[in-house]
């Protein structure tokens, strides 16, 4: 695996990452089991090229390399290989036009999940 989308990204779900995408590794769960698959973005770790474009536009700073993935994180990284397995129920979404959030959002963002970078 290369880069990993964390919790952060949990019901905010901006697309600015897809956006930038050279390969279209960034994928939303369009399945039923919304228990399993949270609602946020995931990057297969199979169609990823490591290029990292897509870490420095997301406003959420939700995308981490894997090595880098912060400890309460550590379940997301599992979570974005387990895509490969079911990858049909995956596909890229299409663009919104979701307002960025402001820092404060951010910071409540990383708060919510105990997260202090």
């Amino acid at each position: 695996m290369t880069w990993v989308i964390t919790s952060l990204c949990r019901d905010c779900v901006d697309i600015s990452c897809v956006e930038v995408c050279p390969v279209d590794c960034i994928v939303e769960y369009k399945g039923d089991d919304k228990t399993s698959w949270p609602n946020m973005l995931y990057i297969d770790p199979e169609e990823c090229i490591n290029c990292g474009v897509c870490e420095p536009e997301c406003p959420w700073e939700a995308i981490f390399e894997d090595e880098q993935v912060p400890d309460v994180f550590e379940a997301d990284t599992a979570l974005n290989a387990k895509i490969v397995a079911i990858r049909d129920q995956f596909e890229v979404p299409e663009k919104d036009d979701k307002p960025v959030p402001t820092p404060e959002q951010v910071k409540a963002n990383k708060e919510k999940w105990g997260y202090t970078s």
